[in-house]
């Protein structure tokens, strides 16, 4: 601990100020006012603005602090109301409410008396240079004899407001100067050019820093303008030629141009060389940002281009150049530039002291910061770290490359080699490399896994003031989450705390107190974990229970929760950790923290590891009496023996195995129905309290996709200390196992629990294959196809149909009626009639499905990874590097067929073409078998038989897969093209059987650096593997990709068409779309371009690449009506996605303004109906873009099922428009969703289909219960004026081959598949006890399909009750591995029949009956 001696002394005023803030006092703020109850939430918030406002007056000059009675103060103390932002009402408002006069600064009559008055416009992406710039103006009029300055000044996203665009134009008009720099958002950067373009001839000086290249060609300085560069020699010309071919790191390649020019001016006649001379010099200006530069920047400007001071000699010094990468420190004398030199210093200051293995925190900052005075953020958390007992070492770095600085600096100045640094805190928001244009992710993860220590990013506040970002339930701003959260992501960072917040008046930044003690308190315990010896760290396993039972203990996405805890646990024990006397087996580690063998059956407890009294609660949760606003005092009934708080697992050694409570609404229908304020109960807190102050964790390892603590309310993003995931994670460190193919919901972990996301790999994937009467039918179906043309095909088709319809395929393939005659029949009617069931039953045996459940550290065998390199195999790849063709066009080409062809004749149920497309299937597995047992060893491992490869490669033999297909109608297959495709099969197959998912939880708990890598599915995206990396999602703002529109449309013309064929030959006028983080991540944004295709608007990319424009597709060229829409994001896609949320909401109402005729425009048609309807502006009832609330999650439709707490289905359809009718509003971008019930059931009451997309086989509409949570079905129906049920429909892209079914046709292909299937439920009963709850989830799930949307046939349960109950082996087997879920299962049974939903037999209940009674005494121990 470091021991602070006596005053720190005053080297810079911004330091300071920030070194003073954290004690100062908060009482005089609520002198006079009602306070509410300490600890509460509304305490709580008030305390924070309360140190918000006093910050700013520190950081504000005096003339500009607030009076005592500001509005300010008045509106936010002494009220428990929440402040209400004045958003604006021009297009673009929202984001900001600070006023760009605050930036205006004019002379004085005194001051312009005599002078020549210049007026210069600056727009900048952040704030900093506006104080540096103020007083550079200021400076100028008050001591310049020849010239006063006016200045206003603009902040990039202040321009979406109609007023502010307004202003800029006036302002520009009229000035002589314009200044522009860092503008790289497209839309932005064309209303810049739409400002200054017309006024450009009559400016004396443009001048734009590092923008996009539309900006920059607005330069202009005497006779040099930037396309100018391009027309001289050498760097110049290969420096704009290559920025017209690659966008990428232009801010660092136009500083080594400046670096490098003076050299080449020469090339360059006089006038020419002198003017970019000026305007390298200014950028030099500019980089120094100090007002000293700054002033010398206007003064240069105004005497070689201002006519009217042309000639006058100001006395303006040469740059002060700063060093491009460097240390710095509040208290140093200066800048170093020698991590020897800096420590020098450091080791020998008198007014602190560490101890000798004090933790040392690298911080990295932007330069600007320092140069331009706006550093009082960062010295507060250097002054905190080292309150702490941490040393720094702050680096900064002049550009966008901060790995120069890393690798320059955070390394032993010994040379050894290794890290000086424990962990590195990113104090800029941007990422490694790069900045607002673009990040090479690459080159920064190379530096980070070298320096291999945590890695955070931390931001400031950009776009919004303190205030704002408060009282904002969005958190920060949607343009700085895509890019100040998402794009370091990328890189591998964790935990984006807000550390500082932005000064209305001044734009300053300042320091957050509490935000900074709680980045640094987590930072130091990072850095704890590479101190500490592994004997004495302690890790807490949070396992999860839910729904709250306790037979789902241990409830994880297809993972095997307690046998990979047991596996984690023996790695841990063999690396030194102490994990205490862990059972010899993983049965016994479950019966240990669900309780010993008796109480398994006689208890509902769980293992209770300690009860915390309420008392020692009160002290030690801060936050506690802030939930007695919605649950009462403590203990309260949830996690508690009715006196004490009570934490249920089990100790092993220094590692505890804790059952996280859960929400504990489950059961509520009431706050099920208004939960989006709640907070968490006492006994959720007294859990993470336990954690923390009580057992003291080191770390947590949060086990399993997924938990309650980061769906927990609080902000979006960035949040607050009242925000409840941040107030329960505490400072402990947090690790979480995450599915790969669930990147969404680990970026919410991510971001809202901290979490150091690792990902897990799912099941190895199999072909579902057929069994019992499918299975017979299949047989029948080659005896037909031998037997066809003779005596006895109609017998077999008779037999055929027969079969099916015993299988309950009416519904998929429109058999005949029993009494038809197949004799009677043409040949090819008979044949479509089998072509369509075999179609049907292919469909059903070639889909994928994972068997089993992952145990972590236990990747699949090579044999294991053939069905799932079939499917990789089955994919055009035109992006890889050769390009590859998908398998099934290379042989579909080799029979003289296209694959496109087929697959379209299949559809239809051509059975020549079923049975093609079969043999392509088989042929394809059998060369993809046959190369992966070449590549297999003995042991079933990969291994590369290099003698082989070279005998093969020589000609002297075939390759393994061209043997395969041998004898087939496809062994002419273009060898070129398959040996491409199986070079990059044999990359995929290493990276298959690949596994670092232990090595990378031991990286993390040693303090290293987890290495980040892109989550989605395997198939799509091979790069998710292998597993065992920092999951994260994408560029936000680079989807939907040009792939992805195309296969959009594709989609939506099959949508349309069968909509149609269904509908009478009629269009549907309005569809509503459920939209979902993880399936856009994974699809690159195809679902969100099939909404635009659908409303006839086209998505464009800027010249970055980035998807931020919209087209309108002209009627002729769509050739169709524009399809209105209803589209309902998912929770997550809007913490994700919201900047394409207000793009999808310009697509619609872009679609409602277009002059077009009604019929040929549904959205328009339904929006002048609803504007008139409900009396408002067209605009405004052409909103179409729904979601929760911020901060909320779902419509709780799938909770109320999940615990059987609801009593009809009116109740779930209130659920639904209660929490799911929020709009978001691209003309006030910055409000997030704003309550509009009125306006989402006037569109859903046109609503003729519902749509949802499948776009992986691993999740399907059983697997969770989120898709029925969204289905908005039934919901139409009651709210439709004629009751109509609409059509339901669901795209399945899991192939490639493109389906859109009906609702009822994909829940028919799931229960076939999956809940019916003895390969699939025989490998989840492999698993024991988890596999029971995955069998009974189905079931739970299959029946929250019949509340939705009444889409479940009745044989699905009659089939599911004989597997499950008339079995009585099956029964035996469920009771045995976990009784408490089979409870749940045979009660399900009960529930579908009470609720209407399952015909049966009185006898079948009251063996269900009875059955239930006796599970029930069983666990009761009464028998």
């Amino acid at each position: 601990m470091a021991h602070v001696m006596g005053t720190l002394p005053v080297t810079r005023g911004a330091a300071a100020a920030a070194y003073n803030l954290s004690s100062s006092s908060n009482k005089a703020l609520h002198v006079g006012r009602p306070t509410p109850r300490r600890n509460s939430k509304a305490y709580r918030v008030q305390r924070q603005r309360a140190e918000v406002q006093r910050i700013s007056c520190i950081a504000s000059p005096p003339e500009r602090r607030p009076k005592t009675s500001s509005r300010s103060e008045k509106s936010t103390f002494g009220t428990d109301e929440p402040l209400r932002l004045n958003i604006g009402d021009g297009p673009g408002a929202g984001y900001t409410a600070v006023d760009p006069e605050s930036r205006r600064v004019v002379p004085t009559a005194a001051e312009r008396k005599g002078k020549t008055v210049v007026k210069m416009v600056y727009v900048v992406l952040e704030a900093q240079y506006q104080a540096s710039l103020t007083a550079a103006v200021r400076n100028i009029n008050a001591h310049n004899k020849t010239v006063a300055v006016e200045v206003v000044g603009y902040l990039l996203e202040e321009l979406r407001d109609a007023a502010n665009f307004n202003a800029l134009k006036e302002d520009v008009a009229s000035a002589n100067i314009f200044v522009g720099s860092l503008i790289f958002i497209e839309e932005l950067a064309d209303k810049i050019v739409e400002a200054v373009t017309p006024a450009r001839d009559n400016m004396d000086a443009i001048l734009v820093f590092p923008s996009m290249p539309a900006v920059m060609r607005l330069n202009k300085l005497g006779s040099f303008a930037m396309e100018q560069l391009g027309q001289g020699k050498s760097i110049i010309k290969d420096f704009m030629r290559s920025q017209r071919k690659n966008n990428e790191n232009f801010e660092e390649s136009l500083l080594q141009l400046v670096r490098t020019l003076p050299k080449v001016l020469k090339y360059l006649p006089m006038e020419k060389a002198q003017d970019a001379r000026h305007f390298i010099e200014s950028l030099q200006y500019w980089q120094g940002g100090n007002p000293q530069n700054l002033e010398n920047l206007i003064l240069s400007t105004c005497s070689n281009y201002v006519p009217a001071l042309k000639g006058v000699k100001f006395d303006v010094a040469e740059p002060e150049l700063f060093p491009e990468v460097g240390i710095w420190h509040p208290l140093a004398p200066g800048m170093y530039e020698d991590l020897k030199e800096y420590l020098n210093w450091y080791d020998t200051r008198s007014d602190v002291k560490f101890e000798k293995d004090a933790p040392v925190i690298g911080l990295v900052l932007q330069r600007s910061h320092l140069v331009t005075g706006d550093e009082g953020h960062y010295s507060g958390v250097v002054s905190n770290l080292e309150s702490k007992g941490a040393k720094v070492i702050c680096v900064f770095a002049g550009g966008l490359d901060f790995s120069a600085p890393v690798r320059k600096f955070f390394y032993d100045p010994l040379g050894s080699g290794k890290a000086f640094v424990n962990t590195v805190i990113s104090l800029t928001g941007f990422a490694l490399v790069g900045g607002p244009a673009r990040q090479d992710a690459p080159k920064a993860i190379e530096a980070l896994t070298k320096l291999n220590v945590p890695y955070l990013v931390s931001l400031p506040l950009v776009f919004q003031t303190t205030e704002e970002w408060l009282d904002s339930e969005l958190g920060v701003h949607p343009v700085q989450v895509a890019l100040q959260v998402a794009l370091p992501e990328l890189d591998g960072a964790l935990e984006p705390i807000v550390f500082a917040g932005r000064d209305s008046n001044t734009g300053k930044s300042h320091s957050l107190p509490d935000r900074i003690d709680s980045l640094a308190d987590r930072a130091i315990n990072w850095a704890s974990l590479t101190k500490k010896k592994n004997a004495e760290k302690k890790l807490a396993v949070t396992v999860f229970s839910f729904p709250p039972d306790k037979g789902n203990v241990g409830t994880a996405a297809y993972l095997n929760v307690f046998g990979s805890i047991y596996r984690v646990l023996t790695e841990l024990r063999a690396d030194g950790y102490d994990v205490g006397d862990i059972p010899e087996k993983e049965e016994d580690l479950i019966k240990s923290v669900l309780n010993d063998e008796t109480a398994r059956f006689n208890s509902a407890d769980l293992n209770v590891a300690y009860k915390m009294d309420v008392a020692e609660y009160q002290r030690l949760c801060p936050y506690a009496e802030a939930l007695e606003e919605n649950w009462g005092k403590p203990p309260g009934n949830l996690n508690s023996n009715g006196q004490q708080l009570l934490v249920y697992g089990r100790q092993f050694g220094n590692v505890f195995i804790g059952v996280q409570p859960t929400f504990g609404y489950e059961g509520d229908p009431m706050r099920l129905l208004f939960s989006r304020s709640a907070s968490p109960h006492h006994g959720f807190a007294a859990f993470y309290t336990f954690l923390e102050h009580v057992f003291k964790a080191d770390a947590v390892l949060h086990f399993g996709t997924h938990g309650s603590l980061e769906f927990m309310p609080g902000k979006q993003v960035g949040m607050s200390g009242v925000c409840y995931p941040d107030s329960l994670i505490g400072s402990i460190p947090n690790f979480y196992y995450y599915a790969a193919n669930n990147p969404s919901e680990a970026t919410i972990a991510k971001r809202r629990s901290y979490a150091n996301t690792i990902s897990y790999l799912t099941p190895p994937a199999e072909n579902a294959g057929l069994y019992k009467g499918l299975k017979e039918l299949k047989e029948l179906v080659a005896s037909y196809q031998t037997l066809r043309e003779g005596g006895r095909g109609p017998a077999i088709c008779s037999t055929i149909i027969s079969t099916a319809r015993q299988c309950n395929m009416e519904k998929d393939c429109a058999l005949p009626p029993d009494e038809t005659d197949t004799k009677e029949m043409e040949l090819d009617t008979r044949d479509k009639i089998v072509g369509k069931v075999y179609q049907k039953l292919m469909e059903i045996e070639s889909r994928l499905l994972p068997c089993g459940l992952h145990v972590v550290g236990s990747p699949p065998s090579a044999a294991e990874a053939v069905a799932t390199l079939v499917s990789i195999a089955e994919i055009d790849r035109p992006e890889n590097e050769p390009p590859t063709r998908g398998m099934p066009g290379i042989l579909a080409a080799a029979a003289g067929r296209r694959i496109e062809e087929l697959y379209a004749n299949s559809n239809k149920g051509l059975l020549a073409d079923v049975e093609l497309l079969e043999e392509i299937k088989m042929a394809s597995r059998a060369a993809v078998g046959a190369f992966v047992e070449d590549r297999t060893d003995k042991d079933g491992r990969v291994s590369k038989n290099a003698l082989a490869n070279f005998v093969r490669l020589g000609g002297f033999t075939k390759e393994p897969y061209m043997k395969a297909l041998e004898g087939t109608k496809f062994s002419k297959a273009n060898l070129n093209d398959m040996r491409l495709l199986f070079t990059y099969l044999e990359f995929c197959l290493e990276q298959i059987v690949k596994d670092n998912e232990l090595g990378a939880l031991k990286q993390g708990l040693d303090g290293g650096y987890v290495q980040p890598g892109p989550g989605g599915d395997p198939i799509r995206n091979p790069k998710v593997l292998p597993t065992g990396k920092n999951i994260h999602a994408l560029d936000p703002q680079s989807i939907p990709t040009t792939a992805a529109v195309a296969s959009a449309s594709v989609v939506v013309e099959r949508l349309l068409k069968r909509q149609k064929q269904d509908n009478g030959g009629k269009w549907p006028e309005t569809i509503a779309v459920v939209l979902w983080g993880t399936d856009n991540i994974k699809t690159y944004g195809e679902s969100l371009a099939q909404v635009m295709c659908m409303v006839g608007i086209k998505p464009v990319s800027d010249a970055l690449g980035r998807v931020n424009k919209l087209e309108v597709i002209p009627l002729e060229e769509l050739g169709r009506p524009r399809i209105d829409v209803v589209v309902n994001c998912s929770g997550v896609f809007r913490d994700l996605f919201v900047n394409q949320m207000n793009l999808l909401d310009r697509a619609v109402k872009m679609a409602a303004e277009q002059d077009e005729p009604d019929d040929m425009n549904f959205v328009r048609k339904h929006a002048r109906e609803q504007a008139e309807e409900r009396g408002v502006t067209l605009r405004e009832a052409a909103s179409r873009i729904f979601s929760n609330a911020s901060g909320s999650y779902s419509s709780n439709v799938n909770l109320a099922v999940e615990n059987s707490s609801w009593s009809d289905e009116q109740q779930l359809q209130e659920m639904y428009l209660a929490r799911k009718s929020f709009a978001f509003n691209s003309d006030r971008p910055g409000a997030g969703g704003e309550a509009n019930r009125e306006g989402f059931e006037s569109a859903m009451k046109t609503v003729d289909a519902t749509f949802q997309n499948l776009d992986s086989s691993e999740i399907s509409l059983t697997d969770v219960s989120h898709y029925f949570d969204s289905d908005p079905t039934k919901l139409v129906s009651g709210l439709r004026t004629d009751g109509k049920m609409p059509s339901s429909y669901i795209a399945d892209t899991t192939t490639a081959n493109a389906q859109v079914r009906t609702l009822s046709e994909t829940v028919r292909l799931d229960a076939r598949t999956k809940l019916l299937n003895p390969k699939w439920y025989e490998g989840m009963l492999a698993s024991g006890y988890e596999g029971v709850r995955e069998i009974q989830k189905r079931l739970t799930n299959t029946m929250g399909w019949s509340a939705t949307s009444g889409t479940v046939d009745n044989w699905i349960y009659d089939d599911a009750n004989s597997t499950f109950i008339e079995d009585e082996e099956m029964q035996k087997r469920l009771m045995e591995a976990n009784p408490n879920s089979f409870r749940k299962l045979v009660a399900s049974f009960l529930e579908a029949n009470g609720r209407g939903y399952w015909e049966t037999s009185e006898e079948n209940l009251e063996r269900l009956r009875q059955l239930y009674t006796d599970v029930e005494d069983k666990i009761e121990g009464v028998v």
